[in-house]
C-alpha cells in the first residue's frame, strides 16, 4: 500500500503550505468578511476533489467488490455537487483554484492506477479516508470562525460530504484502522 501515513493533510489535498491560518481579513464582500483562511479552505476543497474524482471513477471501473464500486459512485456524485458549488463560491468571491493535482496527488493517484484486485480496494480505501479524516478538522475550524456566509454554505455541504465519504469508504471493509492517522 502506499504509505498513507507518511502523507501529510497539505499533500493528500495538494497544498503545499499550511499553518496557522490568518484570521485578517483580505476582502468585504456582500457575503461577510473574507479572510485568508477562508479562501485557503475554498482552494482545500477544491484540490481534495482533484483526487478524488478521478480515484472515485477508478473505483467504478477497478473495485473488486459492489461496496468498493458503490463507494466510488457516492464519491463521484458528491464531489461533482461539492465541486460545483465550490467553483460558484470561488467565482463570486474571488478565489483563485488550482487547476491541476499536486505532484503528491499525482502519485497517488498514479499508484491506485497501476494497483489490481485487492490491492486497489485498500489503497483506494485508504487514501481517501485519510484524506477525509483530516479534511474533517479544517471544515470544525472554518464553521467556528468565518463569518461569510458562502464560506460556511460551502463548509457545511463539505461537512455533509465528507462524513458521508468516510462512512461509505469504512464500509468497504478495507479502511485499515491501525494506519490511519
Amino acid at each position: 500500500m502506499v504509505t498513507v501515513g507518511a502523507i501529510g493533510y497539505p499533500v493528500v489535498l495538494g497544498i503545499q503550505k499550511t499553518g496557522t491560518a490568518s484570521s485578517s481579513v483580505v476582502a468585504d464582500t456582500d457575503f461577510g468578511p473574507l479572510t485568508k483562511n477562508d479562501r485557503d479552505f475554498v482552494a482545500e476543497v477544491h484540490a481534495a476533489g482533484l483526487l478524488e474524482l478521478p480515484a472515485g471513477r477508478l473505483a467504478l471501473k477497478k473495485g473488486t467488490t459492489g461496496d468498493v464500486r458503490a463507494a466510488g459512485q457516492r464519491l463521484v456524485n458528491a464531489d461533482v455537487s461539492l465541486d460545483a458549488t465550490c467553483r460558484k463560491v470561488a467565482t463570486r468571491l474571488d478565489v483563485t483554484l488550482p487547476d491541476k493535482l499536486s505532484l503528491q496527488q499525482q502519485a497517488l493517484l498514479t499508484a491506485m492506477t497501476d494497483d489490481r484486485g485487492r490491492k486497489f480496494d485498500s489503497d483506494f480505501a485508504n487514501i481517501l479516508w485519510t484524506a477525509n479524516s483530516r479534511l474533517l478538522p479544517r471544515i470544525a475550524d472554518i464553521r467556528t470562525t468565518t463569518r461569510n456566509t458562502l464560506i460556511r454554505q460551502l463548509a457545511d455541504q463539505a461537512d455533509t460530504s465528507v462524513l458521508d465519504h468516510m462512512t461509505t469508504l469504512e464500509k468497504t471493509g478495507r479502511v485499515d484502522y491501525d494506519q490511519a492517522p
